[in-house]
């Protein structure tokens, strides 16, 4: 048999997820695959900047977790293709997750209203989502 855990536990480990990003992080939006993992150096064209809101996502309920508030960048960076997100501490130093990024109903980590980018043109996050394992 599997490691099951309650919905109790699988609610707080999401929401130490948050506590341990801290307020206010900075989501990245880049060009093509994700690093191999967070500690792996940036890849690919930063599109888009945004700082999320202070409380960036909603207390977690029933094992799941997700964004609050609205997630924009008015004026996107540069021009290209959307692959994937980094979020980083409030700093911008420290990578603390990372996922694809497709459209809308695409099945990525992240989603959002439009992959192809233009300088200036505005991003908006449409969902992003977090379910806890092992129920």
């Amino acid at each position: 048999m599997a490691v099951q855990h309650s919905i109790a536990v699988r609610n707080a480990r999401l929401d130490a997820i948050e506590t341990a990003i801290g307020t206010s992080p900075i989501l990245r939006l880049r060009t093509g695959a994700p690093p191999a993992d967070c500690a792996t150096a940036d890849s690919g064209t930063v599109l888009a900047t945004m700082t999320l809101p202070s409380d960036w996502l909603a207390a977690a309920s029933s094992g799941s977790k997700a964004k609050s508030g609205t997630w924009q960048d008015t004026s996107a960076d540069a021009a290209g293709t959307i692959g994937h997100y980094r979020i980083y501490d409030s700093a911008g130093t420290t990578c603390h997750e990372q996922g694809t990024v497709t459209l809308t109903g695409g099945g990525g980590d992240m989603t959002v209203d439009n992959t192809s980018v233009q300088t200036g043109q505005s991003i908006t996050i449409s969902s992003y989502t977090r379910t806890e394992g092992n129920a």
